[in-house]
C-alpha cells in the first residue's frame, strides 16, 4: 500500500504543481524555467521511490532545460541524448526502465530543435512515456501530473493554434 503523504509522494505533488504551471505557459522561456523546477522535484521524488533510471532521466532533463534556455545548439542536444542512452545502458535493468530515458530524449529534441506548438506536440509524446513509467513505479503524484499535463498541454496547444489562426 502506498503512503499518500510520504516524503516521496510530497515531492511528486510538488512536481505536479510545477508541471501544470509549465504546460500552461505559452512563452517558451517561461515554459523551460517551470520545467526545470518540475525536474528538480522529480529527482527527489524518484530518488525516494528508488527508481534510479527516472532519477538519471530527471537529472538530465533538468540540465537539458537549463541549457536550452541559453542555446539551441544541435550538438548540445546530441550530447544530452547520448548521455541519456549512456545512463540507460549503465542502469536500466528491464525494458520499462527505458521509458523515462526515451521521454527525456524526446524532450531534448523538442527543447533544442523546436518551438511553439511543434515543441509541445513532441513533449506530449514524452508525456505518454512518463505516464507509463509512473504507473509502473507507483508514483501517485507523477501519474496525476502527467495525465493533467497531457490535458493542459492539449488545451495550450489549442490556444496557441487559435491565436496563430
Amino acid at each position: 500500500m502506498t503512503d499518500w503523504l510520504s516524503p516521496a509522494q510530497l515531492f511528486g505533488y510538488a512536481a505536479f504543481v510545477l508541471g501544470v504551471g509549465c504546460f500552461l505557459q505559452t512563452d517558451d522561456r517561461r515554459f523551460k524555467w517551470f520545467m526545470a523546477g518540475e525536474c528538480l522535484a522529480y529527482i527527489a521524488h524518484f530518488a525516494l521511490l528508488g527508481n534510479p533510471t527516472a532519477v538519471a532521466s530527471s537529472s538530465l532533463s533538468l540540465l537539458r532545460s537549463l541549457l536550452s534556455l541559453h542555446t539551441r545548439s544541435a550538438w548540445v542536444a546530441v550530447a544530452v541524448v547520448a548521455a541519456n542512452v549512456g545512463f540507460g545502458l549503465a542502469v536500466a535493468q528491464q525494458p520499462a526502465d527505458w521509458l523515462p530515458l526515451a521521454a527525456s530524449c524526446l524532450g531534448t529534441v523538442a527543447l533544442f530543435t523546436l518551438q511553439g506548438i511543434a515543441m509541445r506536440l513532441l513533449m506530449l509524446c514524452g508525456t505518454g512515456l512518463w505516464i507509463a513509467n509512473n504507473l509502473i513505479a507507483g508514483s501517485i503524484g507523477g501519474t496525476a501530473l502527467e495525465v493533467v499535463v497531457a490535458a493542459v498541454n492539449l488545451v495550450t496547444i489549442r490556444r496557441m493554434w487559435r491565436a496563430a489562426a
